[in-house]
């Protein structure tokens, strides 16, 4: 039996609320195959610890994650509490640099049945093949440099960054992606580079790297597209893509418009992959207006953990770990597809305690 170490960051407003059942489902997955288990390690950070101790994201947190097999990270930030020059707290995004993750992955997944806001125009078969990934870039574009913007009087500048090093890794991640995709879901894999080549110098170099590294990987086709018509053309034929990578800027805000086609950022999980590390969370924000009553959604968080055992299963060629991912997905797909308890967000009355207890029915845990 293999026993993987997970560090915990468990957030603010709902996020430890949604971070106590995806620790309780993993524990029960491991117990049900035998063939691994997990030691969790809870450690502080986010914005009520930086509240009390002046520190959002602790040198001795970052070093036990960096010691960690994976990362678990719930919710961060609280509007009503940020550092002296009036922004939010970003812990979520400075473990990103400090552990180099530069592969930030976006699944935009609609399960039979499921409420969204595409179901006026499409009907439920057509809906289910919506199934594709957004990789961002995490630690470079126009987020490399945020904490260095200088605004005068007269004006504010900020620095966009893409570097080779950083985009050909992220080219090759995301083609070994679509790869794996290929395989597991028998199509043909193929890769979209998200840009604005036709007026950014930046980006016109970073289109010329992806078609350099598209070379190695001769069974992925390839195409591009500008950044704005990607934002009319992910409503308007959702089914069409397969994997899309893009800036650091262009994925967060795609990321959204992704969440919002699945009808909820309830639903949306992420990960941050760097060669070594890989955090998951979901990529919703902390809802400190509902925190402590029960109300959120905890799917995001959970599917974020089913990713992390994917990600596991592939660095320690473990398919246990993957049959596990694959019973959580097919237990949330079966309560999307029944849509008798769903969380107010996703149209429902359901509490937290509600879709946890649903859910492990669907998954006989």
């Amino acid at each position: 039996m293999t026993d993987f170490q997970i560090a915990v960051f468990d957030g603010d407003g709902i996020g430890p609320e949604i971070m106590a059942p995806t620790i309780d489902l993993l524990s029960d997955l491991a117990a049900a195959s035998g063939e691994f288990s997990f030691q969790f390690k809870h450690l502080p950070a986010g914005a009520a610890h930086y509240a009390v101790s002046g520190d959002a994201l602790p040198a001795a947190s970052i070093s036990a994650a960096r010691a960690a097999d994976a990362i678990l990270l719930s919710a961060m930030g609280l509007p009503d509490i940020r550092k002296p020059d009036g922004t939010e707290l970003t812990p979520q995004i400075d473990i990103r640099f400090e552990l180099g993750l530069y592969a930030g992955v976006r699944p935009v997944k609609i399960w039979p049945g499921q409420p969204t806001p595409l179901s006026a125009a499409w009907n439920d078969q057509k809906l289910s093949e919506v199934d594709f990934v957004l990789v961002r870039e995490s630690t470079e574009g126009l987020f490399a440099h945020m904490h260095e913007g200088v605004v005068t009087e007269t004006h504010a500048t900020e620095t966009l960054r893409i570097t080779r090093a950083t985009s050909e890794k992220l080219f090759d991640f995301s083609f070994k992606l679509a790869q794996q995709r290929a395989a597991r879901l028998g199509r043909p894999g193929r890769v979209t580079c998200v840009d604005k080549a036709n007026v950014f110098r930046s980006f016109a170099f970073f289109r010329s790297i992806f078609e350099e590294r598209a070379k190695a990987f001769p069974d992925i086709a390839t195409d591009a597209a500008y950044v704005d018509a990607m934002a009319m053309w992910m409503v308007q034929k959702p089914r069409a893509w397969d994997v899309m990578v893009t800036e650091n800027m262009f994925g967060d805000i795609l990321s959204d418009l992704g969440a919002a086609l699945m009808g909820s950022l309830g639903l949306a999980p992420s990960a941050d992959i760097g060669d070594n590390h890989a955090v998951f969370q979901p990529c919703h924000g902390s809802a400190p207006d509902i925190a402590g009553k029960g109300l959120a959604n905890p799917l995001a968080m959970i599917l974020s953990a089913a990713m992390m055992l994917d990600w596991l299963a592939d660095k320690h060629a473990e398919p246990a770990l993957a049959q596990a991912a694959r019973k959580v997905e097919t237990g949330i797909g079966a309560l999307l597809k029944d849509g008798t308890v769903l969380t107010g967000d996703l149209g429902g009355t359901a509490t937290l305690a509600d879709i946890v207890t649903a859910l492990r029915g669907h998954m006989a845990l």
